[in-house]
């Protein structure tokens, strides 16, 4: 009997026991809501459409824009100009973590770090996930700033932050410190409001209906990516695919799914009568860690087996 070959099947089994598994990614919607305090943020299932809470958030003035890091959830409330922040379970945490005084149209989540598009006051501005204000005009607007009309949609890559200006039609590059590296970087879109970046690829909405794709530099590689069947009211970003939330009609909304080469994946995910949608957030499902004490277990009884085994096969007769 190979006693070696045992031994080094049950480390395996070991290991293979530890390998965590992957659970269900999930889509959170904001909702605006058709009165006060009607808003909320609902939850799917990303693979399945299936809704898991139609108000995991509930009670709210008016949600916008969400961003997540971790198991925490900001949630941008473009009545109150607030971020409040909530963890992924729907708890709250801090509704009012941070207070404006404009209009919150995106944020955006680096590190420790939160940044937010104020499309009202034509600037970017950073603060920490903590709520603790870093730099109110981090980019500003007006003709001396940043070149900012009317920002709308951010991404961050690395240490690049890219805006989209819904009044001028462009996009600027940007460093995360609020240096300008092209104010117009990209130009002539067609009402832009959101963007998602993948490695060295750039997706823009642009006009009604489409998706268009640049590279980080600036390069128009698609002008229609994607053409959805409705207005392209965001986009996001997750698991190598894109998540679109897609307005059809006045009353059918879709979250439809695609490849970052513009191949249908799922279309749609999620088809039902939304209330008054305006952003989607797309978050991989939490990593499911084994027992490591139970495997540890059954390695070492499995050990003390192979070992009193070979005694005995040594013992002689």
């Amino acid at each position: 009997m190979n006693i070696r070959s045992i031994f080094f099947a049950l480390v395996a089994f070991a290991a293979l026991c530890l390998i965590p598994v992957t659970g269900a990614a999930q889509i959170f919607v904001s909702h605006f809501g058709n009165g006060l305090n009607t808003g909320r943020i609902s939850e799917y299932d990303a693979t399945t459409g299936a809704l898991i809470n139609p108000a995991l958030i509930s009670h709210l003035a008016g949600p916008d824009d969400l961003a997540v890091s971790g198991h925490t959830l900001f949630v941008a409330d473009g009545s109150l100009g607030t971020i409040g922040k909530y963890t992924t379970s729907g708890a709250a945490v801090n509704p009012r973590l941070i207070t404006l005084g404009n209009f919150p149209s995106r944020i955006e989540i680096s590190g420790q770090y939160l940044f937010v598009s104020e499309s009202e006051a034509d600037r970017i501005s950073k603060y920490t996930t903590s709520g603790k204000r870093v730099d109110v005009d981090l980019i500003p607007g007006g003709p001396f700033g940043g070149g900012l009309n009317a920002p709308w949609g951010i991404a961050i890559s690395g240490d690049k932050l890219f805006v989209v200006n819904v009044g001028a039609g462009t996009i600027g590059e940007y460093t995360t410190s609020g240096a300008t590296i092209n104010a117009t970087l990209i130009s002539g879109l067609v009402d832009p409001f959101d963007i998602a970046i993948s490695g060295d690829k750039l997706f823009v909405t642009n006009g009604y209906n489409l998706v268009s794709e640049y590279t980080t530099s600036g390069t128009l590689v698609n002008p229609a990516l994607i053409s959805a069947d409705g207005g392209v009211a965001d986009m996001a970003l997750s698991g190598g695919n894109l998540f679109l939330l897609v307005f059809v009609g006045f009353t059918e909304t879709t979250i439809n799914e695609y490849t970052t080469s513009g191949a249908p994946v799922n279309v749609p995910v999620v088809s039902e009568v939304l209330d008054q949608p305006r952003s989607l957030l797309v978050v991989p499902g939490p990593a499911a860690v084994p027992d490591a004490s139970s495997t540890w277990t059954l390695l070492l009884l499995g050990l003390t087996a192979t070992f009193s085994l070979r005694c005995f096969l040594r013992k002689p007769a």
